[in-house]
């Protein structure tokens, strides 16, 4: 280490420009695998030992990092790096993607393609935030070390460079901060914006006039320098009316670019409050020592940024983590009504069940027919597809319930509890027990939901078979057919494949309805509606505004129906095209094809080819229910950012009502304790 440092210092006193002296340094203690940063931090021990016992290698050292702060360009660095740029969400992601292609053009003018130079390994970041903030700090007290000459903040009245370029950097973003907070977007969402003084234009007024204060102050230390506290409390402001809009679009809707815009305006304003906290910090001793801890912050925050500006999986993750926040809210509220509490409730949902059981009944000898026709490929295709989508809208019209519908609804409203129970900092044995009583009644309304479903479809199926016997004196499918109906309802390894496929199916089918649920909102669809004057004059004001109300309260629930079926049809023709063996299985078609099959034999089927069919049918309804349960579930907890820390309590305390009382999982007590 002495041997390098020897070099570097060597290089440093007298190579015109010091970037590879940096790049030297880094590779030097960069660990050969990112995780491992013990060594690294081992590594920087030793230098920062070395520098602080040899004088003669510290002060090159020094004074080329001095330089680089004097010489380079660093506004950029503060007002960008890590900032979303105000380009918009799409032509941010294309930049990220013809970067990744073709790289942008590095100026080390600038401090931050220097950064990006001297930190070049997409996973510079692991290791540089692992390292702890102090062994940094002493490192750099030991580089910075002043000795005899000047300090980094020179003790001159004239202002330093470094401080200079914060001073810059604080005024850009603040301007920045008013033209976000002024976006017609933001504006739209809420209209207070217009009607008082808004705290984004008051803020940029107050950091104007505070940093002129503080640029007279350093020139003339005699002076007094403003409290900065009333500028904190105008930054404060902003942050809340941030936090307002957020919430308001959580009910109004919101949208791509909205999301864009709030997540650029919370980046400006904590960047701000990270510069200010260090130009405050200056003030009592014009000293480094007291920045570090700040210092430090910043630099593992830049760093990190360098390394994934052009990272498209990070940016998008942040992007559409609030739109699905709001779709998933949407979806958790409709699943509140997917779940049975009371006896009644649980009877109500059989019944609406038992409705939806019938009409996938007649839905798949629809599909027989249309399957039997002949089509050309496409035109059979968009047959599948309106079969399954108008037949899943038409249940919901009806008043139906599709079962295998539920998970994708019911996972959003737990994972909305979990959220509730992980903040309630009191009683949370309380709240353990009300999400436990919640997830036993969602199985049970799972239980009754299927149960409702594959009992009326099966029995429906065979009348519809047996009617079509009796009227032709022709089975509705023959014996070939049946059979591999049946072989298709087999637990087999492609059984339950395609089974998944259908709970993918099922998850996408409710982000839709969250989509729409949000889209209605977010354009006021139904209020629009409404001011159209021809519907009006066929309809009338009074049916004209239930429709409106119907559709600002179904919307969702209806593309996410018809959109279902789109799906499930567009699967089997994505393996036609590609030659994949894809298709779908669900569980209320699968028990209505077994119907259709047995009255095809004649009611004469062998034991083990029923044994096999009910097996593969239940394990076809698990398969359905579980992926799509588990994808949602997984969605609506990353989009509230809930990790449970709980689960080993809760699944014990689940574990421990089921075998107490077995029964709640399939008949809801007579008396719903309250919660």
């Amino acid at each position: 280490m002495d041997v390098l440092l020897s070099r570097l210092a060597e290089r440093a006193a007298h190579a015109p420009d010091q970037t590879q002296v940096w790049i030297e340094l880094v590779d030097s203690i960069r660990p050969p695998h990112a995780g491992r940063h013990e060594t690294t931090s081992e590594s920087i021990r030793s230098l920062t030992h070395i520098l602080a016992r040899r004088p003669d290698l510290r002060l090159p050292l020094r004074d080329a990092l001095l330089r680089l702060f004097m010489e380079r360009k660093q506004v950029s660095m503060y007002v960008s790096s890590g900032l979303l740029p105000s380009t918009g969400f799409f032509s941010e992601t294309a930049r990220r993607i013809s970067d990744k292609l073709l790289p942008d053009v590095i100026d080390t003018s600038y401090m931050k393609d220097l950064l990006s130079v001297v930190f070049h390994r997409p996973d510079d970041e692991v290791w540089v935030n692992a390292v702890s903030d102090g062994v940094w700090i002493d490192f750099i007290e030991a580089l910075l070390a002043p000795d005899a000459a000047p300090g980094p903040l020179a003790a001159d009245n004239t202002t330093p460079t470094a401080v200079t370029e914060i001073l810059e950097a604080v005024r850009m973003l603040s301007y920045h901060v008013s033209a976000i907070g002024l976006d017609p977007e933001l504006v739209r969402v809420d209209p207070k914006l217009e009607e008082l003084e808004s705290p984004f234009l008051a803020q940029n007024a107050e950091i104007v006039r505070y940093l002129a204060h503080y640029r007279a102050w350093w020139t003339t230390p005699d002076s007094m320098l403003e409290n900065p506290d009333h500028l904190t409390v105008m930054l404060d402001q902003c942050a809340e009316v941030l936090v307002r809009i957020r919430r308001r679009a959580m009910r109004l809707g919101t949208s791509l670019t909205l999301t864009f815009k709030l997540e650029r305006l919370r980046q400006h304003l904590d960047r701000i409050t990270d510069l200010l906290g260090l130009l405050i910090d200056l003030q009592p001793s014009r000293q480094l020592a007291p920045l570090l801890p700040r210092v430090v912050t910043l630099f593992k925050e830049l760093v990190r940024a360098q390394c994934r500006k052009n990272r498209l999986s990070d940016y998008w993750g942040k992007n559409v983590e609030l739109l699905s926040l709001r779709m998933t809210t949407s979806a958790s509220k409709t699943g509140e009504r997917y779940i049975a509490a009371s006896r009644g409730e649980h009877f109500e949902l059989l019944r609406s069940a038992a409705l939806g059981g019938m009409v996938i009944a007649i839905m798949a000898a629809l599909k027989i027919i249309l399957d039997r026709q002949n089509f050309a490929p496409l035109n059979e295709l968009l047959g599948f597809c309106l079969n399954y989508g108008l037949g899943f809208v038409l249940i919901h019209v009806l008043g139906g319930t599709v079962a295998t519908k539920q998970p994708a609804m019911t996972a959003n409203a737990i994972a909305a509890s979990i959220g509730e129970t992980r903040s309630d900092t009191r009683g949370k044995t309380r709240s353990l027990d009300n999400l436990a009583d919640l997830i036993i009644r969602t199985i049970r309304s799972q239980f009754t939901a299927i149960v409702g479903n594959v009992g009326v479809a099966i029995p429906v199926a065979m009348l519809i078979s047996l009617a079509v016997l009796e009227l032709s004196g022709a089975h509705f499918i023959d014996t070939a057919k049946a059979s591999t109906l049946i072989d298709e309802a087999a637990p087999h390894i492609s059984t339950l494949f395609f089974a998944a496929v259908a709970g993918v199916c099922l998850f996408l089918s409710g982000l839709i309805a969250g989509y729409y649920d949000n889209l209605s909102a977010y354009n006021r669809i139904p209020q629009r509606l409404l001011q159209l004057r021809w519907p009006r004059r066929v309809f009338g004001e009074a049916r004209m505004a239930r429709i409106t109300q119907y559709i600002e309260n179904n919307l969702g629930a209806l593309a996410g129906n018809f959109f279902f079926g789109f799906l499930l049809g567009g699967a089997t023709a994505l393996g036609v095209l590609f030659g994949l063996p894809m298709d779908i299985r669900h569980i209320a078609f699968s028990s209505a094809y077994v119907g259709y099959a047995a009255v095809a034999h004649d009611f004469i089927v062998p034991l083990q080819s029923v044994q096999l069919a009910a097996a593969g049918v239940l394990l076809i309804g698990l398969v359905n229910l579980t992926v799509s349960f588990a994808l949602t579930l997984y969605v609506a907890m990353r989009s509230r950012r809930i990790s449970f820390a709980q689960g080993r309590t809760l699944s014990g305390l689940l574990l421990r009502r089921i075998l107490r009382r077995p029964q709640d999982l399939i008949i809801p007590p007579r008396k719903q304790k309250e919660s």
